[in-house]
């Protein structure tokens, strides 16, 4: 479990196409390493990567077939900057959104413009993804835990605080990007609750299924 904070910008160092899948080389940059140990979990660039070797300076990880599908490290290079945050521990503070590191998909980057001393990116999510998002909800991206700031069908808007930009990869966004989006966590379970109890997701979520589904107090 993360909860979208990056702890350090790293750079993925090496590639291994092996057997279908593939194994990376990711050195570190600043993220604290001595508390880690094989079989521990970073998130990189948004994806729950598991250590299978450790080094001073960084780690490898092996990508799945899977992973790959469903993430833009299909199209990763060497040199590309990562985002790096390491397995929430018990007892640390909670400061963005609860992340499991399971990209759900790749959106790519429409727009970005200054705003003040903000950016403002405008993304496009893949159409299965585009129901799970919304207005002034939570989202990750890159790793990054980002609040929606409006939404219009596939596309939603962000905006980077300097702070943010400065601390993650978003500062070398440029038109086209493509990057690693996983929705809110609780729109997921949420829709899967309501097609057990037999809503179809089509349907869309009012008051009243979430009043039925114990999600809401009902008025006495």
């Amino acid at each position: 479990m993360f909860t979208g904070i990056i702890e350090a910008v790293g750079q993925i160092a090496a590639l291994q196409p092996t057997d279908g899948d593939l194994r990376l080389r990711i050195a570190s940059g600043d993220l604290p390493l001595q508390t880690v140990k094989l079989g521990d979990s970073i998130a990189s660039n948004g994806v729950c990567l598991t250590v299978v070797e450790l080094q001073a300076d960084g780690f490898w990880a092996d990508v799945s077939r899977e992973t790959l599908s469903h993430s833009s490290f299909a199209q990763a290079k060497v040199g590309d900057p990562v985002n790096l945050e390491r397995a929430m521990a018990v007892g640390s503070r909670f400061d963005g959104h609860i992340v499991s590191g399971h990209v759900d998909g790749v959106g790519t980057i429409v727009s970005l413009r200054k705003d003040a001393r903000s950016i403002r990116l405008r993304i496009e999510a893949p159409a299965e993804l585009a129901r799970y998002i919304a207005a002034k909800g939570s989202i990750t991206v890159d790793g990054v835990s980002l609040t929606v700031n409006s939404l219009e069908g596939r596309l939603f808007d962000l905006n980077i605080v300097p702070h943010t930009a400065a601390q993650t990869t978003i500062a070398s966004y440029c038109t086209g990007s493509r990057v690693n989006l996983e929705v809110d966590i609780i729109a997921r379970y949420l829709e899967r609750l309501l097609q057990a109890d037999g809503h179809s997701a089509s349907a869309g979520v009012s008051m009243a299924t979430l009043a039925e589904n114990g999600f809401l107090r009902r008025g006495r």
